[in-house]
C-alpha cells in the first residue's frame, strides 16, 4: 500500500483546492453551482480572519484529495466541534485508505482541540459514501433536517 500523507493546505494550494471542489461538485451533479474562484478561496480560506481550514491528501507527494473543515459549537456539550464541509478523493485513488486517513487526521485534531464531535453531510443517494461512513461507526442524524438560506432568501431575511 502506498504511503498516504495528510498536510495542512496553504494559499499556494488554492488552484488545487478549486480543482477538487469542481470535481466534487460534478460528482454531486452540481458542477454548475460552483461560484468560487482562486482569489476568493485565498481570501476566505487563508486570510488572518479565516474561519475554515483545509488539508491535502497526497500519495508520494502527488495530491489525490482534500478536505475543508471549520469549528462549530455545541451548546448541549459545551464544546467546540468540527464540521467537515467537503471531503473528496479522486476516483482512481479510492479504496486505498485515503478517506480514512483524512478522517483520522480530522478526528485526531478534534480530540487535540477538546472537541466533542465531528460532523458532516452526505447526499442521500451517495450509497458508497454512506457505506464508508457507516463502516467507521458514523450514524446518520435522522431527527434533524438541515435548512439553508442563500441568494434572494438570505438577502430578504437579512432585511427583515
Amino acid at each position: 500500500m502506498p504511503k498516504i500523507n495528510i498536510r495542512p493546505a496553504t494559499a499556494l494550494d488554492a488552484d488545487l483546492i478549486l480543482f477538487f471542489v469542481s470535481e466534487l461538485a460534478k460528482e454531486e451533479k452540481a458542477g454548475h453551482e460552483v461560484e468560487a474562484g482562486r482569489d476568493q478561496l485565498v481570501k476566505s480560506m487563508f486570510s488572518d480572519h479565516s474561519t475554515c481550514h483545509a488539508v491535502i491528501c497526497q500519495i508520494s507527494e502527488m495530491p489525490i484529495g482534500f478536505a475543508v473543515y471549520f469549528f462549530n459549537y455545541s451548546t448541549w456539550q459545551g464544546k467546540n466541534g468540527i464540521y467537515i464541509e467537503d471531503l473528496y478523493i479522486l476516483p482512481e485513488y479510492r479504496n486505498n485508505g485515503a478517506g480514512k486517513r483524512i478522517l483520522k487526521y480530522i478526528c485526531s485534531l478534534a480530540l487535540e482541540k477538546g472537541c466533542g464531535r465531528v460532523e458532516w453531510s452526505v447526499l442521500n443517494w451517495n450509497i458508497l459514501a454512506i457505506g464508508f461512513y457507516a463502516a467507521l461507526g458514523a450514524e446518520p442524524q435522522k431527527d434533524w433536517v438541515r435548512y439553508r438560506l442563500s441568494g434572494n432568501s438570505l438577502n430578504k431575511t437579512a432585511l427583515l
